[in-house]
């Protein structure tokens, strides 16, 4: 598997993944995104000005993952912080690890448009959608987020998490 940064080559390949990603959470048909914001979304990515950055997984020549990351400022510390805005695998290619790996790669190797400044975290992994999108199964070790430490949660969202796989993910 190899984890890079999008580029303009990738735009046909990284579309049906940012579609299905955006059907996920109810946007789709008639409350799809207008077309504008995801031509502006691409853009962003390709601009070096822009604070948003975009990740994709390939396998087997094919672009199966993504993740879109914001760079932000934070008040609980000085450097800027690395937010993981979006993550999606295709269906095809899910269990074998590809959303895992972009988490990885990401929290190892800085974003590439503010390199010196970022201090990554990926707050973004929610319950609802993490049990949807990662959980497997056949893996109970995968039925938690696992970015999150218990002690960092606090306690009136502690209830939230999912203690049993609810996934639609078929095992392999």
């Amino acid at each position: 598997m190899i984890i890079r940064p999008v580029d303009r080559n990738d735009y046909e390949a990284w579309r049906p993944l940012w579609d299905g990603y955006n059907a996920f959470y109810g946007r789709a048909g008639e409350t799809a995104l207008p077309e504008n914001i995801t031509r502006q979304t691409w853009a962003r990515f390709l601009d070096d000005r822009e604070p948003v950055d975009a990740l994709v997984a390939e396998l087997d020549g094919e672009i199966v993952g993504l993740a879109h990351t914001v760079i932000h400022r934070s008040t609980t510390r000085l450097a800027d912080v690395c937010y993981l805005q979006d993550l999606f695998t295709a269906p095809e290619a899910r269990g074998q690890g590809v959303a895992r790996t972009l988490i990885a790669t990401g929290k190892r190797t800085r974003p590439t448009k503010r390199p010196a400044r970022c201090t990554t975290r990926w707050p973004s992994i929610r319950a609802s959608s993490f049990t949807a999108a990662m959980c497997r199964p056949d893996d109970p070790a995968s039925h938690q987020p696992p970015t999150t430490p218990p002690h960092r949660i606090p306690p009136s969202l502690q209830k939230q998490r999912p203690d049993t796989c609810h996934c639609q993910i078929d095992p392999l």
